[in-house]
């Protein structure tokens, strides 16, 4: 790829690896208060039961606020629909100072890095990748930190993680966005969450956590401590994971605003979009 191509998708993605966590997120809901979100049940059968009402998702809003390994603290939001796939994300990473917008519609994703970036795209704010035909190209962006080959990631999966925690535990109840919840907490190995997705889930949401797994892999954490709230509708509110990485810490909080309400998201304007394939195509040309 030519130095110019790489310096502009750099620019362009920084900071959106956060996409992975995301893209990198859990289970999800809002719901109405109760006084406990698992009267009579023990915390391995609640946190189970919430991380089977995951798999029926089809969409979703929700923050996220923390450190992750290499990019430093990072604030987010985003909405995210399962079918048709489409996810709308816009994030602050104090590693560059500045806000990255991203968005996944008809396979294809847009990274948006502000003023900035644009003055590398002849004034355009918008960079297209074909979801599809990234390949090695993927593997590359993914490598400088844009989150390419983790954009389609369902974030459903990460808060099912307690699920392969041994000594899951019940630890009060709390409120959470005016909802009440149980909060729960263990330590889990990524062995053991793998081992758990083979073990209770069907083929599409074991392969959804197996993908995120690999995400964590790449960060070189190999343990999470994780806590989790959940609502008495038995879906999870909000979670947080920490581990030790490779670069550094991940300590990231992710709570849901709704799950199954519309989401739209739309491709940006043609006009103030280049396109990556054929930035390539006449750079090679």
């Amino acid at each position: 790829m030519p130095s110019s191509v790489r310096r502009v998708t750099r620019r362009r993605a920084a900071g959106a690896g956060l996409a992975a966590l995301l893209l990198a997120g859990g289970a999800v809901g809002c719901s109405r208060a109760a006084s406990d979100s698992s009267p009579g049940m023990a915390p391995a059968a609640a946190v189970a039961e919430a991380a089977k009402k995951t798999q029926d998702i089809t969409s979703l809003r929700y923050r996220m606020a923390g450190t992750m390994p290499g990019e430093g603290k990072i604030t987010a939001e985003a909405a995210m629909s399962m079918k048709p796939q489409a996810m709308s994300m816009r994030m602050t990473s104090s590693k560059t100072g500045s806000t990255v917008q991203l968005r996944v519609v008809d396979k294809a994703l847009y990274l948006n890095g502000g003023p900035e970036a644009a003055k590398e795209l002849g004034g355009k704010s918008w960079l297209k990748l074909d979801m599809s035909a990234l390949g090695g190209l993927g593997d590359n962006l993914a490598a400088n930190g844009t989150g390419a080959a983790e954009a389609d990631k369902n974030p459903a999966a990460e808060a099912a993680f307690l699920t392969g925690a041994k000594d899951v535990k019940k630890v009060g109840t709390e409120t959470v966005d005016g909802v009440r919840t149980t909060h729960y907490a263990g330590r889990v190995s990524l062995a053991d969450v793998k081992a758990a997705a083979a073990k209770g889930e069907d083929k599409a949401a074991r392969e959804r956590r197996e993908k995120s797994v690999e995400g964590y892999e790449k960060m070189g954490v190999d343990a999470i401590v994780m806590d989790m709230w959940v609502d008495g509708d038995h879906h999870t509110k909000r979670f947080r994971m920490r581990g030790e990485g490779d670069k550094g810490p991940l300590d990231m909080t992710v709570t849901f605003v709704d799950v199954d309400k519309p989401v739209t998201v739309t491709a940006p304007p043609a006009g103030d979009t280049t396109d990556l394939a054929q930035l390539m195509k006449d750079a090679q040309g």
